[in-house]
């Protein structure tokens, strides 16, 4: 008699298989590509105090104007095959408080879902409520599907099976997603003359912008904050992120830049001794023993990594972590040095987690479909060109562990067929509008970004100081800086300007 293995066993079978694979392919030299986020969530869950507390991450005031609802959205918007018209409930959440009504044709401020649940970001996105009252807008959270309470079939176990249930998980879906609950909305209300200003960040960020420039007769303007859209196909130098992060450590102290560049080598020299890894266990104060030195490694260079992302006031983690090194006294070890980091980081703890970048969760399940089938972003690093050991991207170990996980080979070229990105000046000046293009350069990811305006109505507004999606977090008039404040306000002006040529052109009937 045949036995089938349960349908929960299979799905945790495959995550497992999936965290072997990570843990690997990391220890063989392949890199992880470096997370997306508006936040690191990771900072709220570490041992210690230290940097626990996020930028920006402070409840808003109108946490109890949310409303909730749901959507009947269509499963497969580009097929006509009956299983296409599949539905499932699609979450998003509206505040009424500051809305001037269809009859004043008020705006409507939408922010776009992106990898994780919609729970997330509403009580860190703050750019919408603080500028809401100005235009007496409505707002409007959309949760992207696949996450949160917009799971389709029924569950996430039911979604996650295989390739055959996540084969509708993707951007173009999303964006047609998005574009449905917002004329459905807008007719409800009888505001179909609203103008709509689409909001997002991170991978958020790329969706408004793509969102624009597809649906251009749904929404009047975008605002893109830090969206990496030139990190596909290599119009971005691989090691674009990897520099940054070297730069910002750098600028923070040399020598707390030249204490990194070596700690790599010299945790590879201990570990390699006789009960080295014990030994680092200890010195590390990790809370579960090291079995191979690329534990170690891979959580430093997390650490150091998302501290230079997510770089933001007023405790700025590379200071934090550069000045716990440079603060020791003359003639410290290497690995002391390194440890003090972390310490003033993370705060003084009796233990360290070196696997809390690891743990699987909804965002890390479907980031890791989504980059195993269209978001191909070819982040690597050379021999000489960061603090960090090489680790080039490696497109054909990419498509073996897709294989392997789903069944399916990732498509590199995808998003800039269906989006475009080569050439971007020459092509998007000529039919886009009405985009910002929001950065921060101490943000790594600002490397894959637009740091140039391409045409008057194509904006890029970008900070020497800033960092990952920054700017439309909730605002601190006692930690913002001037630089922050300038930023947002250079923002509001663009969108204040787009408002007034439609109410123009409205009045006019243009």
């Amino acid at each position: 008699m045949t036995m089938k293995t349960p349908l929960h066993l299979l799905f945790w079978l495959s995550w497992l298989l999936l965290f072997f694979f990570i843990t690997f392919v990391s220890a063989t030299g392949r890199l992880n590509t470096p997370k997306l986020g508006v936040v690191d969530r990771t900072r709220v869950k570490n041992h210690g105090g230290g940097a626990g507390t996020i930028a920006g991450t402070k409840p808003p005031s109108s946490s109890n104007d949310f409303e909730t609802f749901f959507y009947t959205q269509t499963l497969d918007h580009f097929n006509y095959r009956p299983e296409s018209y599949t539905t499932f409930q699609q979450r998003y959440v509206i505040n009424f408080k500051y809305w001037g009504g269809a009859n004043s044709i008020a705006p409507i401020f939408v922010y776009l879902g992106e990898e994780s649940n919609l729970d997330d970001d509403l009580d860190v996105i703050g750019f919408l409520n603080d500028n809401a009252p100005r235009f007496k807008a409505l707002i409007l959270y959309i949760e992207h599907r696949y996450y949160g309470k917009s799971v389709p079939y029924g569950s996430r176990k039911e979604a996650f099976q295989d390739a055959n249930t996540l084969g509708y998980f993707s951007s173009s879906q999303a964006l047609v997603d998005y574009a449905e609950v917002i004329i459905d909305l807008k007719k409800n209300l009888s505001a179909e003359a609203s103008p709509v200003i689409v909001v997002g960040g991170s991978y958020g960020g790329m969706l408004a912008s793509w969102f624009r420039l597809k649906y251009p007769h749904v929404a009047l303007g975008a605002l893109a904050s830090s969206a990496p859209i030139l990190y596909f196909d290599h119009i971005t130098p691989q090691d674009g992120y990897y520099f940054i992060v070297t730069k910002d450590f750098r600028e923070a102290s040399e020598d707390c830049y030249s204490t990194i560049q070596q700690v790599w080598s010299k945790i590879d020299e201990v570990a390699s001794q006789a009960n080295g890894l014990t030994y680092l266990s200890q010195k590390f104060k990790t809370c579960y023993p090291l079995n191979k030195s690329s534990d170690l490694k891979d959580y430093l260079d997390s650490t150091y990594t998302m501290a230079a992302q997510y770089n933001s006031p007023p405790k700025y983690p590379v200071s934090m972590i550069c000045r716990g090194m440079d603060e020791t006294p003359q003639g410290t070890d290497i690995l002391s040095r390194v440890v003090a980091g972390l310490v003033a980081y993370r705060g003084n703890s009796s233990c360290y987690d070196t696997n809390i970048y690891n743990y699987p969760s909804e965002t890390s399940e479907g980031w890791s479909w989504q980059t195993c089938s269209e978001m191909v972003m070819p982040i690597g690093r050379g021999d000489n060109d960061t603090m960090f050991p090489a680790a080039p991207f490696n497109l054909s170990s990419n498509i073996e562990s897709c294989k392997t996980t789903y069944g399916v080979s990732p498509r590199p070229h995808w998003i800039t067929t269906q989006f475009g990105g080569h050439n971007i000046i020459r092509v998007l000046e000529r039919f886009g509008s009405n985009i910002i293009f929001s950065n921060g350069l101490r943000d790594p990811y600002s490397s894959g970004g637009v740091l140039e305006s391409l045409s008057p109505s194509l904006t890029a507004v970008y900070t020497k100081n800033g960092s990952h999606c920054l700017d439309i977090l909730n605002s601190s008039p006692d930690d913002d800086p001037e630089w922050l404040i300038m930023q947002r306000k250079t923002e509001i002006k663009i969108i204040d300007g787009w408002l007034t040529e439609y109410y123009m052109d409205l009045a006019a009937k243009i």
